[in-house]
């Protein structure tokens, strides 16, 4: 049988990307943490842990995260029946994208955090690769592009992000002057996300812009959006964030009707216990008021 115990070690010590930091909140000394994993590498007879270059688990240790990450959820409900089993503090580590962060998610969470003694990890990762987390065991649930569950777990959709590629006036007439074209767009200035944001690089692609065009990167929601602003460059920001500024004339489309929907879907673990089963409810019912209905959409993969 597992020993819980070196189970625990290997989860503190991945989610906190190393060793000592892992001990710190184990309430351990490095030391003895490491015994629990070098205890549990011997028991098993095969490493969980990559340790160079960086922190990782490896196949095995990724199928003992998922395990673990489920068994603390299971072992949540039991406390209504058996107090004793420890504090009532759950905490839900969940992989979402920046923009969710930034705009709709706080305020569809807010009752459901009322209502249940919960609290949150969030992981930032793109919405185009937040599900390799939950694969990797690190997460119990995670927003995605995705609409195909993994081995385990089940996936809900929520909704459609709508994007819109805006630049301030001053940028249109200084980039685009005789409006969009693949030429002009091929030598402005865009604002990318981060590398793993394929959004921009479709965009481009969808108007015959192929080879490397010239972009910031800025892996900040709110620093994307304000490079944006300030006329720096053009990008796809979500429609929800930038009413305001499109409603008082500060920001304007590159084009018409060339609105962007990414999709979003809710993945979590079947044996996830019912705090996971109530959020997943929750997020189902109300996440509908910020995001749009993927019925009708034909592609709402966000490539137009």
């Amino acid at each position: 049988m597992l020993d819980y115990k070196l189970l625990e070690a290997l989860g503190a010590v991945v989610d906190q990307a190393g060793f000592e930091r892992g001990a710190q909140v184990l309430g351990l000394t490095q030391s003895a943490v490491s015994q629990r994993i070098k205890l549990l590498e011997a028991r098993l007879g095969q490493p969980v842990l990559i340790r160079a270059p960086r922190i990782a688990p490896t196949d095995l240790g990724k199928r003992l995260l998922n395990h673990i990450q489920q068994v603390r959820l299971l072992e949540h409900d039991l406390l209504d029946y058996v107090p004793s089993l420890g504090d009532r503090e759950q905490r839900l580590r969940i992989a979402l994208n920046a923009d969710s962060l930034a705009t709709w998610w706080a305020e569809a969470v807010e009752d459901f955090f009322r209502d249940h003694r919960v609290m949150f990890d969030l992981v930032v990762e793109d919405q185009e690769t937040a599900l390799k987390r939950m694969r990797d065991g690190e997460v119990a649930a995670c927003l995605c592009m995705t609409p195909r569950s993994i081995q385990g777990a089940r996936a809900r959709p929520l909704g459609g992000m709508r994007y819109r590629p805006l630049a301030t006036p001053d940028f249109m007439s200084r980039y685009f002057p005789n409006g969009l074209n693949r030429i002009a767009l091929a030598e402005a200035p865009a604002v990318v996300f981060g590398p793993d944001d394929r959004l921009q690089q479709r965009y481009v692609a969808n108007h015959g812009v192929t080879a490397p065009f010239p972009h910031h990167l800025c892996p900040s929601s709110e620093g994307f959006y304000r490079m944006i602003r300030s006329g720096i460059g053009y990008g796809l920001v979500p429609e929800i964030q930038a009413q305001e500024a499109i409603d008082q004339g500060e920001l304007v489309d590159l084009e018409t009707s060339s609105d962007v929907i990414v999709p979003l879907y809710w993945h979590y673990w079947r044996q996830g216990g019912n705090i996971l089963e109530a959020l997943t409810q929750h997020l189902t019912q109300h996440a509908r008021r910020w995001l749009t209905d993927l019925d009708g959409f034909d592609n709402p993969s966000g490539v137009l």
